[in-house]
């Protein structure tokens, strides 16, 4: 144990996500170590990210002002909506370029171990914005573990009476991976969503 201003600050970092006790130690020296005019300017990037990041008020995209960006690009595809767990989700799937329809983050996925349930994410927001008659298909995004899985079929069993056609996010192996290492549920799905060639 450290004393003061060094112990708090380690006990900060140790609360972010994918930071251990020592990773947080190495971050909190190589801040005392480094120029104090590089982490016044770390400082004040996170201060300001909270000031003025919020999210949109359509879609829970992160944002700077009241509608993300995508919300307001006119040239998307309003008939089709990507729901994802989170904001990073969205980065990752505009950088494919192969989606040109709108998004919704949950904010999250079901986990009840953690005390997420339905009512803690943006479903009820999707639910709205599925009223409008112009969107004719919903992807389900999330990720493929437990909780993103929970979250899909409690999504799928939500929104099959709507009329609106579902899809869920092929998954398989990986390009440039090799069979023999691939895991039984991986290759299992690989089966499932194989497509026809000919």
């Amino acid at each position: 144990m450290y004393e003061g201003a060094v112990q708090d600050l380690i006990d900060e970092l140790g609360r972010l996500p994918g930071i251990g006790p020592k990773s947080a130690q190495r971050v909190a020296f190589h801040i005392l170590e480094a120029d104090t005019e590089d982490m016044r300017r770390l400082a004040e990037s996170i201060v300001t990210v909270k000031e003025k990041v919020k999210f949109c008020q359509i879609c829970f995209n992160v944002s700077e002002q009241e509608t993300c960006r995508i919300c307001q690009d006119e040239r998307r595809d309003r008939s089709i909506i990507c729901v994802v767990e989170e904001s990073k989700d969205v980065m990752a799937v505009e950088r494919t370029r192969s989606f040109r329809g709108l998004y919704h983050v949950l904010g999250g996925s079901i986990n009840p171990i953690a005390g997420v349930g339905p009512e803690q994410l943006h479903i009820r927001e999707l639910l709205s914005r599925l009223s409008d008659d112009t969107i004719e298909e919903v992807i389900v995004a999330t990720d493929p573990n437990l909780e993103g899985e929970a979250t899909a079929t409690y999504l799928l069993r939500m929104l099959g009476s709507i009329g609106i056609k579902l899809t869920r996010l092929a998954s398989g192996l990986p390009v440039g991976g090799d069979l023999e290492y691939a895991d039984d549920v991986t290759l299992g799905r690989a089966f499932e969503g194989r497509r026809t060639l000919s």
